[in-house]
């Protein structure tokens, strides 16, 4: 049995820097392919649509596996999973550094999908066993830090260390920096108590009974919808850039940090506003990002109006997954906590990998030039959905209290 979580004084900022580098080298090794597109494509002779679709075998690994890994370990202690996941994720990176093949290269990323998808199962739910209800936003602007430093820092140094030195080393470096983080993360990394206690006499209902299932489902349509249409364009944001806009192959990885770099902005208001205004700022920031994407679309040709553009979209988007992830932990209830946490990376990651599969169906068929048009319609239905939402989830939340 794990020891309980603390949500007292002092702030567990120890434990959620943890959670934050964990994710960081989660999120690096994710998106890792799409800076290095055209290297990958070229050593093992395929197209750069096939090292896209990289991004949907990794992503739709976990989609299949990170709901019922989550049932099946539910009832295990969180921080030994999560060390039991870190090992599993360097042999699959260890994998794909020394990969011959593209077939094999499909397994490392299939087993990094295992990994990632139980990870996030898990991961995702930590911080709110560390902090009480109302420091939620806070504790995951926090942790969700990683995630906008893999885009700042991971996914760039990544692509330079890709270009200069070759993409496998990128990957191995990778694993060598988790194994490091592993040994951190069993001294550092505090146990929670994940369950929930039930009064004397009390039975626990079924899962699927829960009231606020139905609101968890819907969050998880909504996460779908965004960033499906975010990763149908961002996916294949190398050949874009070295496409329309006319930026030189070496000048990528400092695209990608200026995108980061922006992201860490949306982040830190997310944090700030995100508890405040939940829904206005998921609004604003999705309002935002449509915004961006239209104005790369008219401007693409126009470089520093595209660099500009960007920039805001990587601050708007940037603010979406810290926003999101704490909506779907707001709406669940306690005994569903973990499995929303599956729910929501399950469909962040359908959508990577659904985004990454039409985005490279879009690529071959009408070209670089039309990805941020399917971009910008995905994203108004997104829009569309928040907006009826908000208004859905307040009335079934005034009923059920």
């Amino acid at each position: 049995m794990d020891a309980p979580a603390t949500t007292a004084k002092p702030f567990p900022w120890v434990g959620l820097f943890t959670l934050s580098a964990l994710i960081f080298m989660m999120v690096t090794s994710e998106f890792l392919p799409t800076g290095l597109l055209p290297e990958i494509a070229e050593q093992l002779k395929v197209s750069e649509s096939q090292v896209g679709i990289l991004v949907t075998v990794f992503a739709g690994t976990v989609v299949l596996t990170a709901t019922p890994l989550a049932v099946l370990t539910r009832r295990y202690s969180r921080k030994s999973l999560v060390l039991v996941v870190l090992v599993v994720f360097i042999l699959g990176n260890v994998l794909a550094a020394v990969a011959p093949t593209y077939e094999v290269l499909v397994v490392a990323r299939v087993i990094g999908g295992l990994a990632h998808g139980l990870f996030w199962s898990v991961v995702g739910a930590y911080s709110a066993h560390l902090v009480p209800k109302h420091q939620l936003a806070r504790a995951i602007s926090i942790t969700g830090g990683g995630g906008t430093a893999a885009f700042v820092l991971g996914v760039p140094l990544g692509t330079a260390l890709g270009h200069s030195l070759g993409w496998r080393l990128a990957f191995g470096i990778l694993a060598g920096a988790v194994l490091v983080l592993t040994l951190v993360t069993a001294k550092l990394l505090p146990a929670v108590r994940h369950g929930e206690d039930l009064a004397t006499g009390e039975i626990p209902i079924p899962m699927r009974r829960d009231p606020t299932v139905p609101g968890v489902i819907i969050v998880g349509v909504i996460v779908v919808l965004v960033a499906l249409g975010h990763n149908l364009f961002y996916t294949y944001i190398a050949p874009f850039l070295i496409g329309p806009v006319g930026i030189e192959p070496s000048a990528v990885a400092g695209v990608l940090f200026l995108y980061g770099g922006a992201g860490a902005v949306g982040l830190i208001l997310a944090g700030t506003l995100g508890d405040k205004f939940p829904r206005g700022a998921m609004v604003g920031a999705i309002s935002i990002v449509l915004v961006a994407i239209t104005t790369i679309a008219l401007f693409m040709h126009v470089q520093w109006i595209a660099l500009v553009a960007v920039g805001v979209w990587g601050a708007a988007f940037g603010a979406l997954p810290s926003l999101l992830q704490t909506r779907m932990l707001h709406t669940a209830s306690v005994r569903v906590r973990d499995v929303a946490a599956s729910y929501f990376t399950t469909s962040f990651n359908f959508a990577i990998g659904m985004g990454a599969l039409l985005g490279g169906l879009v690529l071959d068929g009408l070209g670089v030039g039309a990805l941020p048009w399917f971009d910008i319609g995905i994203t108004v239905v997104g829009l569309a959905l928040v907006i009826f939402a908000n208004a859905w989830l307040a009335r079934r939340a005034y009923r059920l209290h």
